[in-house]
C-alpha cells in the first residue's frame, strides 16, 4: 500500500534514483569497480561497472552528480582499466584488451577462477563509449575520459576471440583456453557483435554476424513472427545503448520487424503466459511476470499447494518454453518501460503493493518465488540487489523519459559503423 498513491513519475523518479544509489554505494572507490551484488564480500562484476560507467550521465542530467564528480568517477575507472595487468597470468585483470567476468574489488585482480568473456567484456566497454561520448567538452578530465575510452576499446582484441571460426567464443580461460561454446543464435550479444565488427584495431568479418544470426530460432507467436528467446534480459540488454527502432538488418527485413518490435511482442508473451499459468504458480498474471536470468531457490522443494518442485538456483527463465519454476525478477517489468508502458507500470504496481518485500534499501531485490512457503506473501526471496539488474533497469528507465542513451549513441561511431557493417539499415542510420 505504499506505492498505491504514487505518481507514476514518482514512482518511476524513486527506482531510478534507486538504481543510481547502488552504483554510488557500490562502486569501489580506488579501483572504480562495481560490485555484482549488495552482498557482503561479493567481488566486482566487470559488465555491471559497464553499467556503472553509463550511470553517470544520468546523475548529471538528473542534478543528483556535478559534472566534475562524474567526470572523475569515470575517470577512476577508465584508468584503472588503462592500466591494470594485461597478461595470461591467471591473477590479471585480463588478456588481449578484454576482461574477467569478476574481479576483486580492492586489487583488480581475477576472482572465482571466472573466464574471460565476451559479452561482460562488450558490455564494459559499452559503458566507456558512453561516457567517452558524453563527456564532449574541452577540458583536462573530459579529454583524457575520450582519449582513455578510445584506448580501451581499440585495444580490446574481437578478433583474436574468433579463434578461426565464424562466431565469437563465449569466453576464454588461461589454462584451459577457449569455452567450448560459441556467441551463435539471437541473444544479448548484438552489441558484443556491434562493437566487434566496429572495432578500430582487431574488427571481425561482416560474415561473422551473418553466422551469428543465420542459427536464429523465428517462430510464429500471437499470430507474428517472433525472434525467439525465452528470457526477458536478452531482450531488453542491448537496447539499453542502440535504438532499434526503424532499423533492420536482413532477418528483419525478411520477416517485415524490427528489434524494437520484437521485444514489445517478448513482453506480450510473457504477460500471456502469466496470465495463462500452465503451471499453476502462485501470483502469476497479466500483472505478475519478469521470467529472466535470476537466482532462484535450490533443490527439491514442496510448494505451498502441497506439489513437489525442483529448484535449480540460477536459471535463465523464460516465457513461454521455459524454463520456469515459478521466480520473478520484480525490476523486470518496470525495465520495459520504453517498450510497453502502461503493462509495465500496471505490473509494477501489482507487485510493489502485494509482495513490498521485494523492496531492499531503495531499490528491488533481485528475485522471489511466492509459491514456495513462507511467513510472507513474497515467499523465497533473493534480498540481494544485483548490479546488472539496476543498470539496465536505471538505463531503459532514462531511455523512456528522454530517449537519453538512444540519442546520445546515436552520434557514436563504433555504435553507427558497426550496425552498419552487420547490415542495418533504414530509420535514424
Amino acid at each position: 500500500m505504499l506505492f498505491k498513491d504514487t505518481t507514476d513519475a514518482g514512482l518511476i523518479d524513486r527506482f531510478q534514483l534507486g538504481a543510481f544509489r547502488y552504483f554510488m554505494r557500490y562502486t569501489h572507490p580506488e579501483t572504480g569497480l562495481v560490485a555484482d551484488s549488495s552482498q557482503e564480500g561479493s567481488p566486482a562484476s566487470i559488465a555491471a561497472t559497464g553499467f556503472g560507467l553509463s550511470a553517470l550521465p544520468v546523475g548529471v542530467e538528473r542534478d543528483w552528480l556535478s559534472r566534475e564528480d562524474a567526470a572523475q568517477r569515470a575517470l577512476k575507472t577508465l584508468r584503472f582499466l588503462r592500466d591494470s595487468e594485461q597478461s595470461r597470468d591467471t591473477l590479471a585483470t585480463g588478456y588481449k584488451g578484454l576482461y574477467y567476468h569478476f574481479l576483486d574489488m580492492k586489487t583488480g585482480r581475477r576472482a572465482w577462477r571466472s573466464e574471460i568473456s565476451l559479452i561482460d567484456s562488450a558490455l564494459l566497454i559499452a559503458g566507456a563509449i558512453t561516457v567517452g561520448t558524453y563527456f564532449s567538452e574541452n577540458t583536462p578530465a573530459e579529454k583524457e575520459i575520450r582519449d582513455i575510452a578510445d584506448m580501451v576499446y581499440a585495444r580490446a582484441n574481437w578478433a583474436w576471440a574468433l579463434d578461426e571460426q565464424d562466431t565469437l567464443a563465449l569466453g576464454w580461460k588461461p589454462r584451459s583456453g577457449f569455452l567450448p561454446y560459441r556467441w551463435h543464435g539471437y541473444s544479448e550479444a548484438v552489441i558484443l557483435y556491434t562493437l566487434a565488427l566496429s572495432s578500430p584495431s582487431y574488427p571481425i568479418p561482416a560474415k561473422s554476424y551473418f553466422a551469428f544470426g543465420n542459427q536464429c530460432d523465428w517462430k510464429e507467436a500471437l499470430g507474428k513472427p517472433f525472434l525467439y528467446a525465452g528470457p526477458l534480459f536478452i531482450h531488453l540488454f542491448s537496447h539499453a545503448w542502440i535504438d532499434f527502432r526503424g532499423i533492420r538488418d536482413a532477418a528483419m527485413v525478411e520477416h517485415d520487424s524490427d528489434y524494437f518490435q520484437n521485444t514489445r511482442l517478448a513482453i506480450d508473451l510473457q504477460r500471456d503466459y502469466a496470465e495463462r499459468n500452465p503451471h499453476s504458480f502462485v501470483g502469476y498474471g497479466a500483472d505478475c511476470w519478469g521470467l529472466t536470468a535470476c537466482d532462484g531457490p535450490e533443490r527439491s522443494r514442496r510448494l505451498r499447494d502441497g506439489r513437489q518442485q525442483n529448484f535449480s538456483g540460477y536459471a535463465a527463465r523464460g516465457a513461454p518454453f521455459g524454463p520456469d519454476d515459478g521466480t520473478l525478477a520484480p525490476w523486470a517489468p518496470l525495465s520495459c518501460l520504453p517498450f510497453d508502458e502502461k503493462a509495465a507500470l500496471s505490473a509494477t504496481r501489482h507487485i510493489l503493493e502485494t509482495y513490498p518485500g521485494v523492496v531492499e534499501e531503495d531499490g528491488f531485490i533481485g528475485s522471489f518465488n511466492p509459491s514456495v512457503p513462507a511467513r510472507t506473501a513474497e515467499g523465497w526471496m533473493n534480498t540481494r540487489r544485483i548490479g546488472l539488474d539496476q543498470g539496465i533497469l536505471l538505463m531503459m528507465i532514462e531511455n523512456h523519459r528522454t530517449g537519453f542513451f538512444w540519442n546520445l549513441l546515436r552520434q557514436s561511431v563504433p555504435i553507427r559503423r558497426g550496425l552498419k557493417r552487420a547490415g542495418f539499415a533504414g530509420g535514424w542510420l
